[in-house]
């Protein structure tokens, strides 16, 4: 693999690109760890894939978005069918948007990664590469996506396609910075944390249901003695549990497990979605100190690689 693109290409990468990379990376890692065994010492980093889009305009490429692919390493077999449909769909909703070429995640590119780099090569005659490194490493100070471009180079007398890498820069719109900048200025009104505010409630909830529980047991225990014949039975007190009881919700009821379930999901669905606009308002931030950093050292006549 060579060191660099010769193509004089100038990439423009925007943010979503990488959000949607790492939420795919996220979810796909997430559910290959629930269907392993607890018991498993090693596992393997999943690989996913994916495609870009954006424009080309003369020799300067602006990704834009992305969105997954469905592709098999150990057949190399690639769902045209599935890439086609996307495609469609994007087509309508961004008619100026074309596939510029695809994605993985690793740390560095394979061999196997031409196979279906060559497989795009239908749809855009020189696809794009990006590459995602999940690894965490804190020594490094650059974002963790490198850019290939495919280059026709004679190797022993035979001529192959390998992969170059290309420096490129993190473009935002004005409807990205504002959207993202809104959502990461967004406080609770009476100045605390929106962290601590859910605390406060989840442990008011906690110790509300801790109470019923305590109470619900002391009239179990109640009930039990009485049908024993440990106490003497009062027909009004039995009159008063009667009606409590009746208060209660049926959790055994079908409906009460599809409410719960229904609950639950839009939890969880909150959660991801708080955890999600974190990960944006910090990665807005980091592209903001990238640009100043650049544009600052630009400035100066230098030029730096952006990779």
């Amino acid at each position: 693999m060579a060191s660099s693109s010769s193509s004089g290409l100038t990439f423009k990468l925007h943010p979503l690109v990488i959000v949607n990379i790492s939420d795919h990376y996220t979810r796909v890692k997430s559910q290959t760890n629930a269907t392993q065994p607890n018991n498993a010492t090693h596992q393997q980093q999943p690989r996913v894939y994916g495609c870009v889009i954006g424009i080309q305009r003369g020799r300067t490429v602006e990704i834009f978005n992305s969105f997954e692919l469905l592709y098999d390493p150990s057949s190399h077999s690639l769902d045209r069918a599935f890439l086609e449909k996307k495609q469609e769909l994007y087509k309508k909703v961004f008619p100026h948007f074309y596939i510029l070429g695809w994605y993985s995640t690793g740390s560095d590119a394979q061999e196997s990664d031409m196979h279906i780099h060559k497989a795009l090569m239908d749809i855009n005659e020189s696809p794009v590469y990006v590459l995602l490194n999940p690894s965490i490493n804190h020594a490094q100070k650059d974002l963790p996506v490198t850019i290939f471009e495919s280059e026709l180079h004679v190797i022993d007398g035979i001529p192959q396609l390998i992969f170059v890498r290309s420096s490129y820069t993190i473009e935002t719109v004005e409807a990205e910075r504002i959207s993202v900048d809104h959502v990461a200025h967004l406080k609770p009104s009476d100045g605390g944390s929106a962290a601590t505010q859910l605390a406060a409630h989840l442990t008011g909830i906690h110790s509300a249901i801790k109470m019923l529980n305590s109470r619900i047991k002391v009239l179990h225990h109640y009930l039990l003695a009485m049908q024993k014949g440990d106490i003497p039975c009062e027909n009004s007190l039995l009159r008063q549990v009667s009606s409590l009881l009746r208060r209660l919700p049926a959790i055994e009821s079908e409906k009460f497990q599809d409410d719960f379930l229904m609950e639950y999901n839009d939890t969880l669905l909150i959660a991801y979605l708080a955890m999600f606009t974190n990960c944006a308002s910090t990665m807005n931030e980091l592209v903001d100190k990238f640009n100043t950093a650049y544009d600052r050292h630009s400035r100066r006549g230098g030029r730096t690689a952006f990779i």
